[in-house]
């Protein structure tokens, strides 16, 4: 669920890096959720199948 979660976060962020130059917070924001998301993933040790 996490690694979906991150894998949509991390292609909007490219999206809008390429497609939306002007909205450069948001696409920050995107990336940090994504980093976060995938790091508590990888702590969390849970293995979904």
């Amino acid at each position: 669920m996490l690694w979906t979660i991150t894998v949509i976060l991390v292609l909007l962020w490219l999206v809008g890096l390429v497609g939306f130059p002007a909205l450069g917070m948001w696409i920050h924001i995107l990336l940090v959720l994504a980093i976060v998301s995938l790091i508590f993933n990888l702590l969390s040790g849970r293995r979904a199948l």
